[in-house]
């Protein structure tokens, strides 16, 4: 793929497993992330605060150490720009899947990090065999459902929101690698 003209070089992205160490980067740039596209829906301290910094670098750090949870990563330059979390829903069908974080550093917003991490994601998801990903996306993210959108996701029939209920639930039909 080339360039167009007088485009600007957009860097490697690099998706891999998230290590421990990733941690602290990955909770800053959730918190970051998580600021932008809830301000003026949220006050400022649920958004920025330290507190809630520290809720987004427990949370991570616990779907670190589940053994039942892919954590992944997107690095540009050695820098942590995104992440992804998912796994399989307890009491859910054995070939379905929750995404249940992806998160992009909003200075690489529209920059091809979100596709990278969802790409390898849908990749990892394939080879295990999965048939069918869910995921849970704030109502009024307009940008996030717009990007789940062209990428195949469609509203969940089968979890129909309540009326106050401030998510929309997604699915992505997926055909496992060797079908």
């Amino acid at each position: 793929m080339t360039n167009a003209p007088n485009a600007p070089e957009t860097p490697a992205t690099t998706v891999r497993a998230a290590t421990p160490a990733d941690l602290d980067a990955i909770a800053d740039l959730h918190t970051r992330a998580r600021a932008t596209y809830y301000r003026e829906r949220l006050p400022d301290a649920q958004l920025d605060s330290p507190a809630e910094r520290e809720r987004r670098r427990d949370g991570w750090g616990r779907a670190l150490a589940r053994p039942d949870a892919t954590v992944l990563c997107a690095e540009r330059d050695g820098t942590v720009v995104g992440a992804a979390s998912y796994r399989r829903e307890d009491g859910a069908p054995a070939d379905t899947v929750m995404l249940n974080q992806l998160h992009v550093d909003p200075g690489c917003w529209r920059g091809g990090v979100g596709t990278a991490l969802h790409r390898a994601c849908v990749a990892g998801w394939r080879s295990a065999g999965i048939a069918t990903a869910r995921l849970e996306v704030y109502w009024h993210n307009s940008r996030a459902r717009a990007f789940y959108t062209r990428h195949g996701w469609q509203p969940d029939e089968t979890r129909r929101p309540a009326p106050d209920d401030t998510h929309l639930g997604l699915v992505l039909p997926l055909t496992p690698a060797g079908r």
